[in-house]
């Protein structure tokens, strides 16, 4: 929860920008919200067990209003205030209200509780501000150790390269209409205006209600009412007008009800219901983002979806949420865990001591332990939803979590890797060790081993989510040899999730297949893939001969206009609306969206690289280096940054200050071949010739199939009266690309020096 980016920045195109949306979210405006819910009290009269089950439960009370008869009952008074910064928090609760009390150099002043999120592990509580914003308070209660604590400060996650910084409270990270709403309550409108920066957010009720899963009760309410007042016998088809998952309903679609809540992923449409497809309506996040390690453990906080895709188990579609959990949440087999992996895993549950090497009634005989280890964020259990044994020599390689030493605290990870090889003669966690290495160096844009990321994908049988992950990495990949494979993915792979990350990534690529792969996805069965498709395709719509191509096109690119609408007060909406400006050549209005984005959040840079580049293109430099220092300054060790502010100095002829920034560049990223062509031929126009070989030799290792620098390479050689290397070097390139004209007409001279030179 904190103000850190991370990860490369694609910058000056337009891009996929993750957004962290968990939950559904229903417009007033919209023809869905008018349809007729009723609210879980009217299924409270033919269903009275299965509503106190939900009313009892933590879907139920996801959130609930405030009163002091809940404090009694569930908190402990605060021993002392606690501080953050100048500032002192302290819960204060009186006979009639409850308020958060803040003392610091401006006084005191206190904020009413309204509305209780959460209390299976924490309660977080709700305050209004001004706009009609709820924000979470910050202070919040731990349930299991009965304490107070400082909300974001138990936010941090540590990430191996920076460490993160807590967010002020009043952040829009924790304001509740902006981030944390659409899973705390039922059928909520936000409401929220732009030009006046206002909200004025309603819900049906507080929780997670029936209708949220079943859909509109009013229908299925009239028919019974009137089978009774008739004294007739309900119809066989009383389902239809109400969502029953237990009839008709894929695992697929039962997931994906329940995903919409445990999800971290971003929202297309706001029109979501009940059996939709999920990549009709969300994206998903993968291992691209820190919040996972490379081998698809949990760091930060990820929600259960992502890690649920990559279980064994439900890849074999079998298995669904509601398996182990009531629609109300509770876990079915807590009385006996392993009846859970039942009826599929009927020989090991039934000896589970010979396969777990743990006594009988110990913790570690549960097959949950080993294969859903639970880990910690935010104060916040989770437990490990991809199923997966043990790993520890992942924990060894990445520093991710393994169950072995969650339990054995003692003891460590070379220990609990000596155990599972001597116990499992397959190495089953040579696989994960593999791709989670190739993650972790396409996170830090290492390509050394780009053939085998490649080949990872180009295997039918490869993991959905590493594949995704891989295909998105990507994106910060210079090598050419890429498009082919992303071509492939795009048209043939059957994962929507994928084809999506394929189109979008395609959107860079220049070559005519690239837009023609876009064309045929922009008729996809998936919303996702088709408006992937329509981001790449914005702004081409007249180079579009064939009228079906160019009907499915502008269909694709509405599609994908209205998905980066969703959300109006989120940041990424108007940095994507700027991405979509500036295909179209509307670089004006581009600067604008850029511009309210960055109002939004001011500590992101994305929204500044691509002003930048705005700017650029409408002759305004000076704005364009404003705005890339203002981002260098956010984020100081950030190379592309310094990279884009490098090169428009450079442009400017600024070239001292150009140079030392490059310089900086490279220290900040070894691997910048642009970089160090750049300081090359700076260093090659101050004299330097010596310097510039070093340089240029050092971006042709970087990028030996861009002839541009090894053609410079040839040139400086020839200068330097070195035509034998020169030659060498020249008819390699013509070798690989023999149109290449200026090299044919240096070789040329240099052939017929040399022909003219000897005796």
């Amino acid at each position: 929860m904190g103000r850190k980016i991370t990860g490369a920045v694609l910058v000056f195109i337009s891009c996929l920008v993750t957004i962290l949306l968990t939950a559904r979210k229903t417009d007033p405006n919209n023809a869905l919200f008018a349809e007729p819910y009723t609210g879980s009290q009217s299924c409270r009269p033919c269903h009275e067990r299965f509503y106190t089950l939900w009313a009892t439960s933590h879907h139920g009370l996801a959130m609930q209003p405030f009163s002091p008869e809940l404090a009694a009952r569930e908190l402990t008074a605060p021993k002392e205030p606690i501080r953050i910064g100048a500032y002192e928090f302290q819960a204060v609760f009186k006979s009639q209200s409850g308020y958060i009390l803040e003392r610091g150099p401006d006084g005191e002043k206190q904020y009413p509780i309204e509305h209780v999120m959460g209390g299976k592990n924490v309660y977080f509580f709700l305050t209004p501000l001004e706009r009609g914003r709820l924000q979470v308070l910050p202070i919040a209660y731990d349930v299991r150790q009965k304490e107070w604590y400082n909300t974001t400060e138990s936010m941090i996650r540590h990430f191996s390269d920076e460490q993160d910084q807590p967010v002020d409270w009043k952040d829009p990270l924790l304001t509740f209409n902006t981030a944390c709403h659409n899973c705390h309550v039922s059928q909520l409108s936000t409401n929220y205006d732009l030009d006046s920066d206002t909200y004025q957010t309603v819900w049906t009720e507080p929780g997670i209600n029936c209708e949220t899963c079943h859909g509109p009760g009013r229908e299925h309410i009239r028919i019974c009412a009137a089978a009774a007042a008739d004294n007739t016998p309900l119809p066989e088809d009383l389902k239809a007008p109400i969502i029953h998952q237990k009839y008709g309903y894929t695992a697929h679609q039962v997931d994906t009800n329940c995903s919409l809540c445990h999800t971290k992923g971003a929202a297309l449409t706001t029109t979501y219901q009940p059996g939709d497809a999920y990549f009709d309506h969300y994206d998903l996040v993968t291992l691209e983002d820190p919040d996972f390690y490379p081998d698809g453990r949990d760091l930060g906080e990820n929600y259960t979806y992502t890690l649920w895709r990559m279980s064994p188990c439900v890849q074999k579609g079998n298995l669904d949420c509601t398996h182990c959990h009531t629609s109300s949440g509770r876990f079915r087999f807590r009385e006996n865990p392993n009846q859970s992996c039942l009826p599929c895993h009927r020989q090991r549950v039934e000896n589970a001591p010979e396969h777990t090497h743990h006594p009988e009634n110990s913790r570690g005989n549960q097959c949950i332990a080993c294969h859903m280890p639970m880990t910690e964020f935010a104060r916040m259990r989770r437990s490990d939803h991809s199923l997966r044994p043990p790993m520890p020599a992942a924990t060894l390689a990445f520093q991710s979590p393994n169950a072995c030493t969650l339990c054995h605290t003692t003891e460590s990870p070379e220990w609990a890797d000596q155990w599972v090889r001597k116990w499992r003669t397959r190495d089953y966690q040579k696989p994960v060790l593999y791709i989670g290495g190739l993650i972790q160096e396409a996170r830090k844009s290492q390509w050394n081993r780009l053939d085998e990321m490649l080949s990872y994908l180009k295997n039918p049988g490869r993991d959905e989510i590493y594949a995704n992950s891989l295909v998105r990495l990507l994106a910060g990949c210079p090598d050419g040899q890429k498009w082919p494979v992303i071509l492939t993915l795009l048209r043939y792979d059957p994962s929507p999730l994928i084809r999506s990350s394929a189109a979008a990534l395609l959107a860079a690529y220049p070559d005519p297949k690239g837009q023609a792969a876009l064309l045929k996805a922009a008729e996809d069965k998936f919303r996702i893939v088709r408006i992937r498709a329509g981001a790449g395709l914005a702004g081409k719509e007249e180079t579009i001969n064939n009228p079906k191509q160019r009907a499915a096109a502008v269909k694709a690119i509405e599609e994908y206009k209205t998905s980066i609408t969703v959300r109006p007060d989120h940041w990424s909406s108007h940095y994507n609306m700027g991405n979509f400006l500036m295909n179209r050549g509307q670089y004006t209005e581009a600067i604008d969206a850029y511009r309210m984005s960055h109002q939004f959040r001011p500590d992101v840079i994305e929204p500044l690289v691509n002003l930048a580049f705005a700017y650029n293109l409408t002759g305004r430099n000076e704005n364009a280096k404003q705005a890339l220092r203002k981002a260098a300054q956010i984020e100081p060790k950030n190379a592309a940054v310094h990279l884009n502010l490098a090169l428009l100095l450079g442009e400017t002829g600024r070239l001292e200050e150009a140079e030392s920034t490059f310089r900086m560049v490279f220290k900040l990223n070894p691997q910048s071949a642009v970089a160090a062509y750049n300081l090359a031929v700076i260093t090659a126009s101050k004299g330097d010739l010596d310097s510039a070989l070093d340089w240029i030799q050092t971006a042709r290792r970087l990028r030996p199939d861009e002839h541009k620098y090894s053609y410079t390479h040839a040139f400086w050689l020839a200068e330097t009266g070195r035509p034998d290397e020169a030659i060498e070097i020249l008819e390699a390139i013509l070798n690989q690309q023999t149109d290449y004209a200026d090299a044919h007409r240096l070789l040329r001279r240099l052939n017929e020096q040399k022909k003219n030179s000897a005796p």
